[in-house]
């Protein structure tokens, strides 16, 4: 209980005592002057407060009591002025004063109002009648000799100073418990401030962590896929070439693992924008699946996609990016716990409103199954079916999570049904707008054709290409170096930032390829001094970033230092090279 209500108990319990002990003496005094009326009134009274105090010890209901209080007190007052004496006297005036005072510190405001007025107005307009003579009724009113007067008077000024008394006490208390609470309030405020300052530190070091981690993981990654990668384009013997295989596996295992904590943890952070682009799901769909279904014919499955026909012309808009890596994480799930039997990827249109779709993505397989008591833990991070699972077929338990934050944040939910044994089956459905402009056919064969032919194009421009590459770590030059010269193409290396600025100052490149950690002068400056140069031609080169770094920004960072684009490291060469030729024919158009 609050400070105030203790104390309307407290003044209940002893309110109740001191009325009991004034009532019974005035009870005793007007007995003795054989006053009947007012005998059996205070007698009535005496009583009800003695089982109002009863009551009071038994269950603590102030308000109830404090209202029953009142309403006696409002017809005692009433009866002993129309009736019993039919007159208004000092008496009177304390009754009105007490149920005033009494109202307003036990029930409120409102109530306060009401009783006051409820005693006060009858009061008014019985003076108002019998100043004009108005007011007779057909009784003799009592009359209490001084003593009565005397033992009302000081009875009812206790318990208007007692009340008083007891309330201001109250009051100061209270006043002063809420200066505490304030002080503890700010005490506690300035606390979470810290907390709030300090959590915000912790996840920024966190990210600072995870970035750096990402970039000396990511750094000898880059060389162990790079040196495989070169290695399988030197056409070697069988056994060499699977020995490369499983390596090649292996090192993108592990990039996909580190993939996964930078993904999970930019997701928690809420770094995640879902983009509103153009695109054909039909086209996507095979494409995510195009490689995974060579992983389930090599493991004997059966891969199925069927997709609704009703899409096939349709373009819509929506995230690719994000949406790949739910179905590739669903997809990849489902080969990987299958043993035996089918992986089914089903996607169906269930609703087509002219402007806008809504798509059911379903992927079934046949394989181990999930317990019913597990369907919901498996989508927490870090955490599989079973240890036993964990053991038999890898994994950070890292996908489901990562799948079912990004559905969550596009108020998204996934359904899932499985029998153990049996398999399961992952679902959700997805509304996309769609384009108004149809695409045929014919017409995406026409671009493809196009797209194919700019590439051609470009491969043209081969070894006449001059390229600067920035870079410090001797292992990804050696890696570069090798890796252009299949392309027929010699690089010029610069060891950090400065040294690439110094050599655009004196010679002349299609392209520049900068990483952005670097000693002396970083990639970010470098670039920044670049496009500084009073030489148009030199200003103006296309500079793509190398990063292994796995900061949210870092495509921020890249644009606002002057760069065109970025490749994260480890790369794919034809992703690196298909970049280069694209600025370069742009720069030449």
């Amino acid at each position: 209980m609050s400070i105030l209500d203790q104390a309307r108990i407290r003044l209940l319990y002893f309110g109740l005592l001191l009325a009991i002990v004034g009532l019974s003496a005035l009870y005793v005094s007007v007995y003795l002057q054989n006053l009947h009326v007012m005998s059996i009134v205070l007698g009535g009274v005496l009583l009800s407060f003695i089982a109002l105090f009863k009551y009071l010890s038994f269950k603590p209901h102030w308000r109830t009591i404090s209202h029953m209080l009142l309403i006696i007190g409002t017809l005692v007052n009433l009866a002993t002025v129309f009736v019993i004496l039919q007159d208004v006297n000092i008496i009177t005036v304390q009754i009105i004063i007490l149920v005033i005072v009494f109202s307003f510190y036990m029930q409120g405001q409102n109530w306060g109002m009401f009783y006051s007025l409820l005693n006060l107005l009858p009061v008014l307009i019985f003076m108002v009648m019998k100043y004009d003579h108005k007011y007779f009724i057909d009784f003799k009113p009592e009359t209490a000799d001084d003593s009565t007067t005397i033992i009302a008077v000081f009875a009812n000024f206790t318990l208007i100073i007692f009340i008083h008394s007891h309330f201001y006490t109250a009051f100061l208390k209270n006043i002063q418990q809420l200066k505490d609470t304030g002080e503890e309030q700010t005490a506690l405020n300035i606390k979470f401030e810290r907390a709030i300052e300090k959590a915000a530190k912790s996840s920024q070091v966190q990210s600072e962590f995870l970035s750096t981690m990402s970039h000396e993981i990511r750094t000898p990654l880059n060389a162990v896929i790079g040196m495989s990668n070169l290695l399988l384009m030197n056409n070697p013997r069988q056994d060499q070439s699977e020995n490369l295989e499983i390596l090649k596996f292996s090192a993108n295992n592990l990039l996909a693992i580190v993939n996964d904590v930078l993904d999970f943890n930019k997701i928690e952070s809420g770094k995640v924008v879902f983009e509103k682009i153009k695109f054909n799901l039909v086209d996507l769909m095979q494409n995510i699946c195009g490689g995974q279904i060579i992983k389930a014919e090599e493991k004997g499955l059966l891969f199925k996609l069927d997709i609704d026909s009703s899409l096939r012309h349709k373009v819509i808009f929506g995230d690719p990016t994000r949406l790949t890596q739910v179905i590739f994480n669903l997809v990849s799930n489902a080969i990987k716990f299958t043993a035996n039997g089918s992986i089914l990827v089903r996607v169906t249109c269930l609703e087509d409103r002219h402007n806008n779709i809504t798509v059911s993505f379903s992927v079934k397989d046949t394989g181990i199954g999930i317990k019913k008591e597990n369907l919901q833990t498996i989508f927490e991070p870090f955490t599989q079916e079973s240890i036993t699972t964990t053991r038999q077929y890898g994994g950070t338990g890292l996908g489901l999570a990562i799948i079912k934050r990004l559905l969550q944040l596009q108020s998204l939910k996934m359904h899932v049904s499985s029998k153990v044994g049996q398999g399961s089956e992952f679902s959700f459905n997805m509304e996309f707008p769609v384009s108004t402009v149809i695409v045929s056919v014919k017409e995406r064969s026409s671009a493809l054709q196009q797209s194919q032919q700019t590439i051609a194009q470009a491969e043209g421009l081969g070894s006449n290409l001059r390229i600067l590459i920035a870079e410090d770590n001797p292992v990804n030059v050696m890696l570069m170096k090798k890796l252009f010269s299949k392309w027929k193409i010699v690089p010029t290396i610069a060891e950090n930032g400065e040294r690439a600025v110094e050599i655009m100052q004196y010679g002349n490149f299609d392209v520049v390829l900068m990483d952005l950690q670097m000693p002396v002068m970083s990639g970010f400056d470098a670039s920044m001094e670049i496009r500084k140069m009073t030489d148009p031609a030199k200003a103006n080169v296309p500079i793509i970033a190398l990063t292994a770094s796995a900061l949210f920004d870092i495509r921020d960072q890249v644009i606002n230092a002057g760069m065109n684009d970025y490749v994260a490291k480890p790369f794919k060469p034809d992703e690196l090279m298909e970049k280069i030729q694209n600025l370069v024919a742009s720069v030449n158009n």
